[in-house]
């Protein structure tokens, strides 16, 4: 009678789940999307965009990309992107939020891994020789191991690291450095340069060679095709003066400029926008060094003294070179400013710079072919800078904070904190701290001023002003880097490989791999 009663209590289980299961499925039928919520610009969208996504192919077939582009926005975190983006937006009339850089709109994202291998907050140095050699190493140190000293000559020697551009010159494809700071800088740098310190930018103890020297030294291949940025004054002796009336950095009395010419009888050597403009796309090779020192951020070109062309400009002139060679090219493009902002406290150039990347970008990908280059877009590090608040919808990025009332709606006048003073959305948790120069757009000249960290009455203060430096928690003689993960967006053969969150270096092998350019 058990056996009985327990096989009959089974089976009106049984009967019971099925008919629990029929009608949860009966329920889920009758169920539709409203016309409120299907109509929804929101939602109308967002389906276009998984449907999109799903008709993606994919190649990763080593070897598949034909050409490697790298841009690297020097300290573009996470923050910077989103601030960016809303600029961009609200430059357009939009509220902002909604808006995307040109490079956010690649198909394949990922997550990077900053640290270097004796610091959690890196430098440039350190991150960008990983993503050129494939190896992490120490801060301050280019495309050397891990294993030097940092400054130290002899600890360097035989430890020196094979670059991607190496990789490309060796297998006859072409290779550019585009950057708006010095060329002997950290990030571009690190393409070709091989050194335990990175300031070693004009000069070197002996057994080493300063960067500048590598740069026109560059052995593999044929040498560099495409290089084009600042740092004109490293490349001269302090007995030659430039186009801008500053003297030259070396005292060895090398004139490095006039080496580069000699080597390379037939390549185009430019000092200014207008010098740059006439370079046919048909140029063989190409050396610009359009300042003495860093190229201007983007809000201050048009008052440069020479003239200097954009990034944008830079990109182009680049592909269009290097697109001479039907063997391939690799070319690294730096937007170095956008770090510059940042440790001077100056969102404004920070951002205007990130925007001016994005157009840079969307040059590239309207130039080149999916089928045959992977672009890579990412940062070498990101910085203290903070989206803080609860500002409404569409208020100005650069602004005070504005709130919404409690149904939801924008309030009247700027939110206050509990030192009854209103505040920016943007800021740095450490740094120089709060300057107003107005309209000025030059952020390095907050520098000759003190530090000035801690909260500042901004009622009066219009902080959407070029020249406004946002305040900072913690004072110090200039912002830092910041350690978290960086992001990493891909477009074309191999894209699909930088899904997920990746150490630094792994980045060089996806474009070696790629690229087609390991032995």
């Amino acid at each position: 009678m058990k056996q009985i009663a327990r096989l009959t209590l089974i089976a009106a289980t049984a009967a019971t789940l099925t008919a629990c299961g029929n009608d949860r499925q009966a329920t889920t039928d009758s169920l539709h999307v409203p016309d409120v919520q299907a109509k929804s610009t929101w939602y109308v969208n967002a389906e276009q965009q998984v449907n999109a996504a799903a008709t993606r192919t994919v190649n990763h077939k080593a070897g598949a990309a034909k050409n490697v582009i790298l841009f690297v926005g020097d300290g573009m975190g996470v923050s910077t992107i989103t601030a960016a983006r809303i600029m961009e937006g609200q430059m357009r009339g939009q509220p902002g939020e909604e808006n995307q850089l040109s490079f956010e709109k690649m198909p394949f994202t990922g997550l990077v891994k900053t640290y270097n291998t004796n610091q959690q907050t890196p430098d440039s140095a350190g991150t960008m020789t990983a993503l050129m050699t494939g190896v992490k190493s120490k801060a301050g140190v280019l495309s050397v191991s891990e294993n030097v000293l940092r400054g130290d000559c002899a600890s360097s020697q035989g430890k020196e690291l094979t670059t991607l551009a190496e990789l490309a010159e060796t297998q006859g494809r072409s290779t550019g450095i585009v950057s708006t700071a010095r060329i002997t800088h950290a990030t571009p740098g690190a393409v070709y340069a091989k050194t335990p310190e990175r300031n070693w930018e004009y000069s070197a103890p002996t057994g080493c060679k300063d960067i500048a020297a590598q740069l026109v030294e560059f052995a593999a291949g044929d040498g560099l095709d495409v290089v084009m940025g600042g740092g004109r004054r490293n490349f001269l002796p302090t007995t030659v003066t430039d186009i801008e009336g500053k003297s030259g950095k070396r005292t060895d009395s090398r004139n490095l400029v006039s080496e580069w010419q000699s080597k390379y009888p037939q390549g185009t050597y430019v000092q200014t926008k207008a010098e740059f403009d006439a370079v046919p796309a048909s140029a063989s090779r190409l050396l610009g060094l359009f300042n003495s020192s860093h190229m201007r951020y983007e809000a201050d070109r048009k008052n440069d003294f020479a003239g200097e062309p954009s990034l944008t400009d830079m990109t182009s002139k680049a592909i269009d070179v290097l697109s001479n060679n039907k063997s391939g090219y690799f070319l690294m493009v730096e937007a170095g400013r956008i770090d510059h902002a940042h440790h001077a406290g100056n969102a404004y150039n920070a951002l205007s710079d990130t925007v001016e990347l994005s157009r840079a970008v969307k040059a590239a990908l309207d130039k080149t072919d999916p089928a045959e280059t992977l672009i890579l877009v990412t940062a070498d590090h990101s910085h203290v800078f903070t989206i803080a608040g609860y500002p409404t919808r569409g208020n100005p990025i650069l602004g005070k904070v504005i709130g919404n009332d409690s149904s939801g709606q924008t309030e009247a006048q700027p939110a206050l904190a509990k030192d009854s003073l209103p505040y920016t959305t943007l800021g740095y948790t450490n740094g120089r701290g709060f300057a107003d120069y107005g309209t000025t757009t030059d952020a390095d000249v907050r520098y000759a001023n003190p530090v000035d960290a801690g909260r500042k009455d901004l009622t009066a203060i219009d902080t959407t002003q070029p020249g406004f430096h946002q305040e900072s928690l913690i004072p110090l003689s200039a912002e830092t880097h910041a350690g978290e993960d960086v992001a990493v967006f891909a477009r074309g053969p191999g894209a699909d490989l930088v899904t997920g969150t990746l150490e630094q270096n792994v980045l060089f092998h996806v474009m070696a791999y790629s690229g087609g350019l390991l032995p």
